[in-house]
């Protein structure tokens, strides 16, 4: 049996690939379930959040968010942001709630 090592990827999502460099069908079907799932969290900034799960940004001009266009985005993090124009801490739960469904595709 081939010595396993762990491989780290991208977002920090780990799998077991065997001596050879390739990923086990088990790994490579866990990194895709992993994948489905966005994991957008409110300490993720604007900027961060536009590059990966683009699709989310209609979710924040629903709720009012018009900070993709700020240039504020950069650096400032989505709960900052929602903050900052008035949204309570459940309003900010719902709408990442919906932004993580809207970026996995539900």
């Amino acid at each position: 049996m081939a010595k396993q090592r762990l491989l780290a990827a991208k977002g920090g999502l780990t799998a077991w690939a065997n001596g050879s460099g390739r990923l086990s069908a088990a790994a490579a079907r866990g990194l895709k379930a992993q994948a489905v799932r966005a994991r957008i969290a409110k300490d993720m900034t604007l900027g961060e959040l536009v590059a990966k799960y683009p699709e989310a940004a209609e979710v924040m001009l629903k709720h009012g968010m018009h900070c993709i266009g700020c240039h504020m985005a950069a650096w400032e993090t989505i709960e900052q942001g929602c903050k900052s124009h008035g949204m309570s801490v459940q309003d900010i739960e719902k709408m990442l709630k919906e932004m993580n469904r809207a970026a996995s595709g539900k």
